[in-house]
């Protein structure tokens, strides 16, 4: 009974990507009784399917309510929802899309519910560390960008001591490999950090992710405490900025648009924007230069 606790707030979507079918400890069938999952769902392919114009306007409007109140869970937002005239939604299904969105409720002090595969979650290793160097100290995660007819994830990895984004890519889905690929282009580019640190989402859980940050050896895995809003602030300052000094300013309105104003912000926001963290110089300017050369300037 007390493993169908630890799950009940996991969509099958979900529970199926904690599936291991390589697994030399656990059946298929032992794991899926353990997450309350149906065998027949493990095993399904499920086809990608377009998203109906309800679900895209009703996602765009939940990722806005959650970027100026991100304090709010399903039913706070459910009933800003109301306000705007989306008269028909309900709990379950506002707590299904904000899963999917990876959107979470930030609110202070660690949540002491328990986890499910507890293997697969590390501890949050960067509490009173202050970053004093590069590639020290990387931030991972993935936000919703919404387009009038659909939507993709952004996922950005940044460098905590000088704010650089050393990688990022975007694309429809949110698989393990699509998080996992952006991680090994950004070390083969920038080098191994010391430490790497997400939130406890089941991209950042999954095998396929674990194995890859393994397979550095040195790289420490660091995750958030679960629903701790600090942890991982400076990433999500950075998709604040972006979203509010871009997205949604400029509203783009095909994959090809968000890219190209993904790409054009991300080289401003490196290269060109002045950080009042940084002493009003840019990530590029502390990414690349020598101590002698900051000191210098």
């Amino acid at each position: 009974m007390a493993q169908k606790k630890t799950t009940t707030n996991l969509g099958n979507e979900e529970k199926k990507a904690l599936i291991e079918h390589d697994s030399k400890v656990l059946t298929i069938k032992h794991q899926c009784r353990l997450l309350n999952l149906p065998r027949s769902t493990a095993y399904h392919q499920s086809k990608p399917t377009e998203p109906s114009d309800d679900e895209v306007s009703i996602k765009n409007a939940i990722d806005r309510i959650h970027f100026f109140e991100p304090s709010y869970g399903v039913r706070r937002i459910l009933k800003e929802l109301k306000k705007l005239g989306y008269a028909k939604v309900g709990k379950r299904r506002i707590r299904r899309y904000m899963q999917e969105m990876c959107i979470t409720a930030f609110y202070p002090g660690p949540n002491l519910s328990k986890r499910d595969l507890a293997e697969r979650t590390y501890p949050y290793l960067l509490r009173n560390v202050k970053p004093n160097r590069v590639n020290q100290v990387w931030g991972i995660d993935i936000t919703y960008c919404g387009l009038p007819n659909g939507f993709l994830y952004l996922v950005a990895i940044i460098d905590w001591y000088s704010r650089y984004i050393v990688g990022w890519a975007i694309s429809n889905t949110i698989s393990a490999d699509f998080v996992k690929q952006t991680v090994q282009e950004a070390i083969t580019v920038h080098g191994k950090p010391e430490i790497i640190n997400s939130d406890q989402g089941s991209q950042f859980t999954s095998k396929a992710y674990i194995d890859c940050i393994k397979g550095y050896e040195t790289i420490k895995n660091s995750m958030d405490g679960k629903g701790r809003a600090t942890d991982n602030a400076i990433t999500e300052r950075f998709f604040r900025s972006f979203k509010w000094e871009r997205l949604y300013l400029e509203c783009p309105e095909t994959v090809k648009e968000l890219k190209d104003l993904t790409k054009n912000y991300i080289e401003h926001y490196n290269y060109s924007r002045p950080h009042q963290a940084l002493d009003y110089r840019t990530p590029a300017d502390y990414f690349h230069r020598t101590d002698a050369e900051l000191a210098a300037a």
